[in-house]
C-alpha cells in the first residue's frame, strides 16, 4: 500500500479528527453542537473521517431551501472558508461526491490517506474495510459502491431517497445494539496497514469504542468516538493532533476544552 502522502502545511499547529457525528434532520442538538465545535476550535485544519451524516441521499438536495442538506452546506462552507476542510466518505455518507465537496469548499480523502505532520505519519481511515469479522457489510459494502449502483440510486427521485433515508433511520434506531457487541477492527490487518503504510499509528471511527489500543512493536490504533447530543447527557469526541501527539478532547463550545480520557 505505498500511499502518496498528504503533507501539513507549514504553518499548521493543530489539527482536529472527527468522525461518527451521524448527522440527520432528527439530530438538531448533535449539529448544533459540531457547528459550534466548527466555530470554536484553532485548529488549522480540520478532517472529517466518515459518517458525519446519517445518510447522505444526493448532492443535489443541497439546493433546497431551508433543508437540513442545505444548512450543513453552509456550516461547513463556513467552516472552509475559514481554514482547510478534509472529508473522507464512510459507510453511511458514501454517496457524498465532488459537487457537494467543491460547493463546500471541502477536499475528499481516499481511505485509507497518510497524513505527514509535526515529524509523523499517521494513517487515517474511517475503519470499516478493517472489520473483517462483519463479513455481510464487507459483501454489501462492495456492491453499493459500484459506479452503476450508486448512479442508479442517484437517479431516484429525491422524494423518493428523502423516504427511504427516514426508512434507514427508523431501522437503524430499531435495531440499535450495544457497539460492544459489533464487529471491532481486526488488529493484524490494521498492523498490516500501518506496516505497508510507514505509519505507526491508525486514527480511524466506525465502531463507536473510542479507546487506544497498544498494538505493539511502537504501533498503536486510535479509535474516535461517535456523536450524540440529542438523547440523554451526551457524548462525542475530537482527536487533536499536534507536534505533542496526540490528545483527546471533547467538542468545544467557547475557547475552553476539555480533556478526555482516552
Amino acid at each position: 500500500m505505498p500511499l502518496a502522502p498528504l503533507r501539513a502545511e507549514a504553518g499548521w499547529r493543530r489539527i482536529d479528527l472527527l468522525s461518527d457525528l451521524h448527522l440527520s434532520p432528527d439530530m438538531p442538538a448533535t449539529l448544533a453542537r459540531f457547528r459550534a465545535h466548527l466555530a470554536a476550535t484553532p485548529a488549522d485544519a480540520v478532517f472529517l473521517l466518515g459518517d458525519i451524516f446519517e445518510a447522505w441521499i444526493g448532492d443535489d438536495a443541497r439546493w433546497q431551501a431551508g433543508t437540513f442538506e442545505q444548512f450543513a452546506l453552509d456550516v461547513l462552507r463556513e467552516t472552509a472558508s475559514r481554514k482547510p476542510l478534509f472529508f473522507m466518505h464512510g459507510n453511511r455518507d458514501f454517496a457524498l461526491g465532488e459537487a457537494m465537496a467543491a460547493d463546500a469548499g471541502m477536499r475528499l480523502l481516499d481511505d485509507p490517506t497518510r497524513l505527514d505532520a509535526f515529524g509523523r505519519s499517521w494513517l487515517l481511515s474511517h475503519g470499516d474495510q478493517l472489520c473483517l469479522g462483519d463479513v455481510g457489510y464487507l459483501k454489501a459494502r462492495a456492491i453499493v459502491r459500484r459506479p452503476e449502483v450508486l448512479a442508479a440510486l442517484r437517479a431516484m427521485p429525491l422524494f423518493a431517497r428523502r423516504a427511504l433515508a427516514r426508512h434507514l433511520r427508523a431501522k437503524s434506531r430499531l435495531h440499535q445494539t450495544d457497539p460492544s457487541t459489533w464487529a471491532d477492527v481486526d488488529d493484524d490487518a490494521a498492523r498490516s496497514w500501518l506496516g505497508a503504510s510507514g505509519c505507526d499509528t491508525l486514527i480511524h471511527g466506525h465502531t463507536h469504542r473510542p479507546a487506544m489500543h497498544d498494538l505493539g512493536n511502537g504501533l498503536t490504533r486510535a479509535v474516535l468516538s461517535d456523536w450524540d447530543y440529542d438523547h440523554g447527557p451526551g457524548r462525542g469526541d475530537v482527536l487533536v493532533l499536534d507536534a505533542d501527539g496526540l490528545r483527546r478532547i471533547a467538542p468545544m463550545t467557547s475557547a475552553t476544552e476539555v480533556a478526555l480520557v482516552a
